[in-house]
């Protein structure tokens, strides 16, 4: 029976969370339902759940701040209104990032990735120690880019792969644009094997010299028949799709 706890603040989100949970058909253990950074710290220094389903932004803080003073080694799917933490939350033990208002579809996808991370060869324990370890390596970034470094006269300074609002291949020649409008020359890349480095959760390749972040795409619009316009956080122009990614965008953009 998997022990579950719930941190969010919101009730209509806990009833939906419970409801989702009991619908899997799956013996779970509801341990209990908390809305502050405080009574999630003392139930964690006493309790250990196989699960957390978490908020981020909680009636007197931040949940980050829970995961900063208890060590909690079970993995954490985190649940909110804001996109801007999702980089915070796989540094965690994060393995899944339902914003609000999250599909059952989502929430399928999140519960299947715990149970793909969880299951173990039989007569075979996962520890909670291997069990971290495994989230860390295979979730929390190693397995895709989380910063590039960026060569200048004044030596590397590196940008974090959420800032980047979209890549550009420009003949050859790639170029990040963050999400201030600033455009940043990348060495050493071509945008294929970016595109096999970026989370296609969050990324998708709009034609043959864009990728896109999924987090600041801001309005789609129609361009003509077979063609979509992509505004973007801090881009003056429009992207637009090419006629043979047209319709994978639309589905991507939306889920």
């Amino acid at each position: 029976m998997t022990k579950i706890l719930i941190i969010e603040d919101e009730i209509p989100a806990r009833k939906k969370l419970k409801r989702f949970i009991e619908e899997l058909g799956t013996p779970a253990d509801l341990m209990a339902e908390l809305d502050t950074v405080q009574a999630a710290v003392i139930f964690l220094k006493k309790h250990q759940p196989d699960l957390i389903f978490s908020d981020i932004e909680l009636l007197d803080g931040n949940a980050f701040e829970i995961y900063n003073e208890v060590p909690v080694a079970c993995p954490v799917i985190f649940t909110t209104a804001y996109d801007h933490f999702w980089m915070d939350a796989f540094e965690t033990n994060g393995i899944a990032y339902l914003l609000k208002p999250f599909s059952r579809e989502r929430f399928q996808k999140a519960w299947d990735k715990y149970t793909l991370l969880t299951k173990s060869p039989p007569q075979e324990k996962t520890s909670l120690d291997d069990l971290a370890k495994l989230i860390r390596q295979n979730v929390s970034g190693s397995r895709y880019k989380k910063r590039f470094g960026i060569s200048s006269p004044q030596g590397t300074y590196f940008l974090e792969t959420a800032e980047a609002a979209f890549f550009e291949a420009d003949e050859g020649v790639v170029f990040i644009h963050d999400r201030n409008g600033k455009k940043h020359l990348l060495s050493g890349f071509s945008l294929k094997e970016l595109e096999e480095q970026l989370n296609p959760e969050y990324f998708f390749r709009l034609n043959r010299s864009e990728i896109v972040h999924k987090i600041y795409v801001e309005k789609v619009q129609r361009y003509n028949k077979n063609i979509l316009a992509v505004q973007v956080t801090g881009c003056t122009h429009h992207l637009k799709t090419s006629q043979a990614t047209t319709a994978a965008f639309r589905d991507w953009v939306e889920r």
